[in-house]
């Protein structure tokens, strides 16, 4: 019992690191005195810090996973890269630029977390948004119905063995497909960094298995035209996602809670901005993808 008590209390570290930035820069040591990523604000980020997510994060589990949490890995990106040329490059940047340089995994991890980790929580809401009728028009097209996407999702979701996040993504090649898939750890959703999309769990594939964005599963009466295309080949725009990290969800729904969160996260998914993003312009392809931006 004494453990699982352990297990659920917020980590000495990350409380640790999210303190130096409420320091005084005199009191920093030198190495520390220049913060050039930053935690970015959220869509409705005052809210947030004093209420939580309603129904779905206690404002403590909130201030753990995402003030505590995000200044850790904001913290961590700034001394890999301060007075290196990295230091002004946004996270996405980072994350396409060293998805296939496994000496600079670090850097890669820490850039790829801040921009998932943000990209989940900036698609929240305090309050029930509905989805805008042209896209649910669009999603009963091509997934036959909204409850059957969030089914699929939610099962994806919730079938995930270890921390990751599950995405769905619009096709930039093949107007209105839609995809949902998995990226574990820090994995990338972009096809630029498709050498760390990290699609599966590794301990259910073999050495020989072909890993890429050719998993990435179609939906609706897209599904039969899916090919095994190489991996980088899909070119997709993340719209959405929810973070399966344990950190996010176990303080307050416990060890058996993942399917109880996932199922309160889907009411409580901010539809105008996920609208916002399927409509947006651009690619990593141009490094002007909405999503590359958002650090």
């Amino acid at each position: 019992m004494f453990q699982f008590r352990r297990l659920l209390r917020p980590q000495s570290t990350l409380n640790a690191v999210s303190s130096l930035s409420q320091k005084p820069a005199a009191a920093l040591p030198r190495f520390q005195t220049r913060a050039l990523h930053r935690v970015p604000q959220l869509t409705h980020d005052d809210y947030f810090k004093n209420n939580g997510v309603p129904e779905l994060l206690s404002p403590e589990a909130f201030d753990f996973s995402w003030t505590q949490y995000q200044g850790f890995i904001i913290e961590k990106l700034n001394l890999l890269t301060q007075d290196t040329v990295d230091e002004n490059a946004t996270p996405g940047e980072l994350l396409t630029k060293y998805s296939r340089r496994p000496e600079m995994a670090s850097v890669f991890n820490y850039a790829s977390m801040a921009h998932n980790n943000h990209f989940f929580f900036n698609c929240l809401s305090p309050t029930p948004v509905n989805i805008p009728d042209a896209f649910a028009m669009n999603i009963r097209d091509t997934c036959s119905s909204v409850e059957s996407l969030k089914l699929d999702f939610l099962a994806t979701a919730n079938a995930m063995f270890g921390p990751g996040f599950v995405w769905l993504a619009k096709n930039l090649e093949r107007e209105g497909l839609l995809h949902i898939f998995c990226t574990y750890n820090a994995g990338s959703p972009y096809p630029a960094a498709y050498a760390r999309r990290q699609p599966v769990d590794m301990a259910t594939h073999t050495r020989e298995t072909a890993l890429g964005n050719q998993y990435a599963g179609s939906m609706g009466a897209h599904s039969a035209n899916q090919k095994n295309l190489a991996p980088g080949a899909l070119s997709v725009q993340p719209i959405l996602c929810v973070n399966t990290w344990e950190h996010v969800w176990m303080m307050d729904y416990g060890i058996s809670g993942k399917a109880e969160y996932l199922e309160k996260w889907w009411d409580k998914i901010n539809w105008e901005v996920v609208y916002d993003n399927y409509n947006a312009v651009g690619s990593m392809r141009t490094h002007r993808h909405r999503g590359l931006n958002m650090l």
